[in-house]
């Protein structure tokens, strides 16, 4: 007849203190972990489904040995009913976390959205502009709501005040909250569909996006633009402008480029000898990188540039650097046309400004459209030629063929066509040009 092995007391338990497992007793499988360091932990060695599995009942003192004896009975049991009891206790932590996870706020979604989207960001602007506008227009309404709570009469009410006067904002945060959801019932803190979504949702509670800015007019579809029959006088005065902006805007505008890609060239991207600007995919809008032929007119204001940077001793990779040697501001560039706009007013001379569009001031950015103009208007150019100028992207087969193979010899002569034509140089019978 086997020997019933005594059942340890608290005070024994307190006395072991060499590594090893003791068995316990008072509980089936019950036995008390010691390691090298005199830690002690409570294991029970069970059976369940005919595997052997050694489960953790917490550490001594935090749990008695009561205690300890307590949850090994009640996890015999379980077994008993048919149940494994490592895997209950899975469920139940699951459970707990979406039950958590379901009263989590809208806000406290939305921050560990943007903290996840932050890295698909170019630039810091756009970054916080992700956030901001949620926290302007969706938080005041719905931040201190449980994910799980919100429904579209909810988004509804965010949306509808706004759609109408500025649709394009609303539109961006619809997007960004649906966002949140799509999260939200990815992580299981969601049980509901997406109250944020377009198809099956907000499309029948709200206008078509699209045909609100139609009725809205050109004014917030374009970036104004100058015409291009005034873009030689433009010129005249942005040359006698001393200033590094100045340059970086010539520089933009006879190239075609985007602001931000004039104002982020660096001279690695300058090659003054094949007479191209490369710029990396990493820094373009489309993520494609793009190859500038440069013109006669661009060269001259490169190596003027370049000139001046060595006269004043200047230490930045950047061809257009601030005093600080950082890339300049947008907001800079764009004080500059408004500025030789208001000196031209104050000469009695006309505008700068668009009279497409209620004659606002033109941007920079409409410069770009003010190329594209004279391409169309102008020359005989194909139009793959300019949309590659402007580093567009279309789906269109053919034009990606076109996308292949860059174009650089027609976008060459076209470059220099056009550099004569900012400055005035074309003789009005070359301004229809047969390439």
């Amino acid at each position: 007849m086997a020997v019933k092995k005594k059942e340890l007391s608290a005070r024994n338990i307190r006395d072991l203190n060499a590594k090893g497992r003791y068995t316990v007793g008072g509980a089936p499988g019950l036995m008390l972990q010691v390691s090298k360091t005199g830690a002690k932990c409570w294991i029970q060695r069970v059976t369940v489904g005919g595997k052997r599995k050694d489960i953790g009942l917490g550490g001594f003192p935090e749990v008695s040995l009561a205690q300890a004896r307590e949850k090994a009975r009640a996890t015999k049991q379980t077994i008993k009913d048919g149940k494994d009891p490592i895997l209950q206790k899975r469920l139940n932590e699951q459970a707990l976390i979406k039950a958590q996870l379901q009263q989590s706020t809208f806000a406290e979604m939305a921050v560990k959205v943007h903290n996840i989207k932050k890295h698909e960001f170019k630039n810091v602007r756009h970054c916080n502009q992700w956030i901001s506008s949620l926290k302007t227009y969706a938080f005041p309404t719905i931040g201190k709501l449980p994910v799980d709570s919100i429904e579209p009469a909810h988004i509804e009410h965010i949306l509808e005040e706004i759609w109408i006067t500025k649709t394009e904002t609303a539109t961006r945060v619809r997007q960004r909250m649906a966002a949140v959801f799509d999260y939200a019932l990815a992580k299981g803190a969601r049980t509901l569909s997406n109250p944020a979504n377009w198809k099956g949702c907000m499309e029948s509670l709200l206008p078509e996006p699209t045909k609100v800015r139609k009725r809205q007019g050109v004014n917030n579809r374009h970036h104004p633009a100058l015409p291009h029959e005034m873009l030689h006088e433009f010129m005249q005065d942005l040359t006698k402008v001393k200033e590094g902006a100045a340059r970086a805007l010539e520089l933009a505008i006879l190239c075609a480029m985007r602001s931000g890609e004039a104002r982020a060239l660096t001279w690695a991207e300058v090659d003054l000898d094949r007479k191209l600007i490369t710029i990396p995919e990493e820094k373009m809008k489309n993520e494609r990188e793009h190859v500038i032929p440069l013109s006669t007119a661009a060269i001259g204001v490169l190596k003027r540039t370049k000139a001046q940077k060595n006269k004043a001793k200047v230490a930045s990779n950047y061809v257009f650097p601030n005093r600080k040697g950082s890339p300049l501001s947008d907001a800079i560039i764009g004080k500059l046309v408004r500025t030789l706009n208001a000196k031209r007013i104050e000469n009695g001379l006309s505008s700068y400004t668009d009279p497409y569009q209620d004659d606002r001031v033109a941007t920079p950015h409409g410069f770009r459209s003010c190329f594209k103009d004279w391409v169309c208007e102008k020359t005989r150019f194909k139009d793959e030629a300019s949309e590659l100028a402007l580093s567009h992207v279309s789906s269109d087969k053919t034009r990606a063929a076109y996308a292949r193979s860059k174009l650089i010899e027609e976008r060459t002569k076209m470059m220099e066509q056009w550099g004569l034509f900012c400055l005035n140089r074309l003789e009005k019978t070359k301004l229809k040009i047969v390439k």
